[in-house]
C-alpha cells in the first residue's frame, strides 16, 4: 500500500477480561440473592473456549439467571450481539443447563455480507476479508470515515468494532 492510503481493520470481538468482570459481577448477584437460596445455580465461565455455561432448576430461574448475565456484559460494555444463548437442556439431577457462547470473529457470510454494504456505499473504499477480520483502506480519510458512520447507523446482526486506524 502507498504511503497515502488510510485503513482500519473491522473486526467482531469480545474483551475477554471485561466478559471475567461480568460473570463474576453476575456470580456474586447470584450469591446474594434470596430467590436463589439452595437452587444449586451456579456461572461457570471457559475463558478459553469463550463459553459460559448456565445452571439452575427450572425455566423461571434460567432466564432470571440468563437476564442477571446479561445485565451484567451490558454493564461492562460487551454488546448483546456478541452472546449466543444456546437453548437450555435438562442435564443431571432435573436441573436445566444453558450454554452462552462469546463471538469471535466475522464469519466468511458475515464478512462477504459487509463487504457488499460497503461496496454498495459508492465510496473509494477497499475491503479484504482477511480471516476473521476486514480490513477497509482508501486514500482519503472521510471515505472510511463515511464506512465506520454507516455501520455504526445499520443494525447489524453482529457487535462490529473498528481497530487499527492508521
Amino acid at each position: 500500500m502507498g504511503k497515502d492510503t488510510f485503513s482500519f481493520d473491522i473486526v467482531s470481538e469480545v474483551d475477554l477480561q471485561e466478559a471475567d468482570n461480568a460473570v463474576n459481577q453476575a456470580r456474586k448477584e447470584l450469591a446474594q440473592r434470596f430467590d436463589f437460596k439452595n437452587t444449586n445455580s451456579s456461572i461457570d465461565y471457559n475463558r478459553t473456549e469463550k463459553k459460559i455455561t448456565l445452571v439452575s432448576v427450572d425455566d423461571f430461574k434460567m432466564k432470571s439467571l440468563a437476564d442477571m448475565l446479561a445485565a451484567k456484559m451490558v454493564k461492562r460494555g460487551i454488546s448483546l450481539k456478541s452472546l449466543t444463548f444456546k437453548e437450555p437442556e435438562k442435564v443431571f439431577g432435573g436441573n436445566l443447563q444453558q450454554t452462552v457462547e462469546l463471538a469471535s470473529g466475522i464469519s466468511k457470510e458475515r464478512a462477504k455480507e459487509l463487504t457488499k454494504i460497503i461496496k454498495d456505499l459508492g465510496l473509494k473504499a477497499q475491503t479484504q476479508i482477511e480471516g476473521e477480520k476486514i480490513r477497509v483502506s482508501s486514500p482519503k480519510k472521510d471515505d472510511l470515515q463515511a464506512v465506520i458512520a454507516h455501520l455504526r447507523k445499520i443494525d447489524f446482526p453482529l457487535a462490529l468494532s473498528f481497530v487499527n486506524y492508521r
